[in-house]
């Protein structure tokens, strides 16, 4: 069980590392310039759009660690929706914020579990592992192009 916790985190970590080194190599303008995504995401949106769910995991490991966990119904593009809406106009500083304490808390909740139940793996990898590597792919791309112009 400790064997497993500590895979996933090694492999969150190192995509962590490389989410937040690209991250970091934008310039503000170009973190919160549309076109990231066709629908006109920003990178801006794409942190606070994974801050979002890694605060939702948050919720969900601290009640399976409490034992009050009930399986949600999640319709994932209208959570989506909601999460862009209610993000829509932080600050750039506090999208910063945000997302770091969104996975501190995350990786917080994921040590003090006794054990990692199904539901917990699944929220932890598809909030952070698996959640990086859906996107680092067009970020890469997205760092480029910004390089690029």
């Amino acid at each position: 069980m400790e064997r497993r916790k500590r895979e996933l985190c090694a492999q969150e970590d190192g995509l962590w590392v490389e989410l937040w080194a690209l991250l970091e190599s934008l310039r503000p303008e170009q973190i919160e310039r549309p076109g990231f995504f066709p629908q006109g995401w920003s990178v801006k949106d794409l942190m606070t759009h994974i801050g979002c769910w890694q605060a939702e995991t948050v919720q969900v490991l601290e009640q399976i660690r409490c034992g009050t966990f009930v399986r949600p119904a999640v319709d994932v593009d209208e959570t989506n929706r909601l999460f862009r809406e209610a993000t829509a106009g932080l600050p750039l500083r506090v999208v910063w914020a945000e997302l770091w304490a969104s996975r501190t808390r995350m990786l917080q909740e994921w040590g003090l579990l006794p054990e990692v139940t199904p539901d917990a793996e699944e929220w932890f990898f598809e909030s952070g592992p698996n959640h990086y590597a859906e996107h680092l792919p067009r970020l890469r791309e997205w760092t480029a192009e910004l390089g690029a112009a």
